[in-house]
Order: C-alpha cells, then sequence, then structure tokens
C-alpha cells in the first residue's frame, strides 16, 4: 500500500457544500461527492446509530472501518449528546489523514457546531492506541490497524464499514473481512454501508448476517444492512 501513501490528494467540495478528500488516481473519495455530510447522517446515524437505539440502549459501543476524516465520529459525538447515549468509539485507520487535511475539512461549520470545534480537533489530535475521554459520554480509541488484522469479539453493537470502494480495494470486502465483523459484533449488533453490490450482500450473507438493502442516500439507489442475529 506505499502506492496508497504516494497518491495524489485533493480537498473536494461537494453537493451539499461539506467537503472530501479525494483521490484522482482512483477517482474515489472519502465521501460521497453528491453531500459527505448528507451521506454520513443517512448511511451511519439514519439506518445504524438509530437502529441499534431501538433495542432502548443507554450506552452503544461502535466500531468504524476507516475513521479517515473523522466525519462520521464527529456526527456521531453529536448525535449522542442530543439523544443522551454514552458512546465507546473505535476508529480503525492505516492511513490517517494528515494535519493540513484536516484543517481544510469544514464539517464544524456546515453543522452549525462552531461551539464543538475543539472536540473535532481533539478528534484528531489525541493519540492512536489509547481510549481518550472526548466528553464525559463520548470515549474514542484510534487504531492504526489495517483491516484483515482486527481480532474483536462480540465487543460492539454497531459497525460503521466505511472503506474505499470495491472496485479500488476489492480485498477489504471478502467474507473473510465480513467474518471478522460479524465476529466483533454483539448479538443483534448492526452493520451499515454505502456499498450495495450483490457480490457484497452475498459475503455478508455467507458468514451468518441478515442483510436489507435499503434506500441509499443522494446520488445512491441503495445501500446495505446487516444484522447479527
Amino acid at each position: 500500500m506505499l502506492l496508497f501513501k504516494l497518491m495524489k490528494r485533493e480537498i473536494l467540495i461537494t453537493s451539499d457544500g461539506s467537503t472530501t478528500i479525494h483521490l484522482p488516481d482512483w477517482d474515489e473519495q472519502y465521501h460521497s461527492k453528491h453531500g459527505a455530510i448528507q451521506e454520513a447522517y443517512h448511511v451511519f446515524i439514519k439506518s445504524g446509530l438509530d437502529k441499534v437505539l431501538e433495542n432502548n440502549l443507554n450506552e452503544v459501543s461502535i466500531l468504524e472501518i476507516g475513521f479517515g476524516t473523522g466525519l462520521n465520529a464527529f456526527i456521531t459525538f453529536l448525535e449522542g449528546n442530543k439523544k443522551k447515549i454514552k458512546i465507546e468509539y473505535v476508529g480503525v485507520e492505516a492511513y490517517p489523514v494528515v494535519a493540513d487535511e484536516v484543517e481544510k475539512l469544514n464539517y464544524v461549520s456546515e453543522l452549525n457546531s462552531g461551539a464543538q470545534q475543539a472536540v473535532f480537533e481533539a478528534m484528531h489530535d489525541t493519540s492512536w492506541e489509547e481510549k481518550q475521554a472526548i466528553s464525559e459520554v463520548f470515549q474514542l480509541t484510534k487504531r492504526k490497524q489495517f483491516f484483515a488484522d482486527i481480532t474483536d469479539e462480540n465487543a460492539f453493537n454497531l459497525i460503521y464499514f466505511d472503506a474505499f470502494g470495491a472496485k479500488n480495494q476489492p480485498e477489504l470486502w471478502t467474507e473473510e473481512i465480513f467474518q471478522k465483523m460479524f465476529n466483533a459484533l454483539k448479538t443483534d449488533g448492526v452493520l451499515v454501508t454505502y456499498a450495495a453490490k450483490g457480490s457484497v450482500r452475498r459475503a455478508m450473507q455467507t458468514v451468518g448476517f441478515t442483510v436489507e438493502r435499503l434506500a441509499g442516500p443522494p446520488g445512491k439507489r441503495e445501500m446495505l444492512r446487516a444484522i447479527k442475529n
């Protein structure tokens, strides 16, 4: 993956005004070009967090596959405050976003959350491999790790599967990886992803997930939600 580290990277303004990072060599973005914030809320909050909260949990453990820009973690922090729940958040990322890119991301202003600017910065500035108290109700652990090396078992209520697409990194969308995701979830745990390919759905089903297709975010017809029964 040395090639990935050497790739050209650009800040892109998406259709809802929020930023993302664009990799021209792959024609790939960290978030949807049709709206980074809109996609994150639709896929991970509406279809993921809100789903697990139907079980009347007051504390939620979340694993994010692809911590990236920190957008998903930040909106989860905001939602946790609104819903008055405690969150244990683990973000896995092999190639962290660098400081000068973080400074160009406009999520705090686009979300009208200026009072939480320090929180977004802390999510990126805190050390890796250690649990950090971002607030009294939000604990963050960032792990610099390849997804294939994840070995958690029965640890999480929810997984945000936000890896780069299968066209560029097919090795991240295999039965082997989804077996690790299945193992990492508690019973009744939920995995959500923007992806909707048939091969991805079949890989999830093969390892034991119950999978449903849902309406996708702007610019995408469908997405997938998988449940460990």
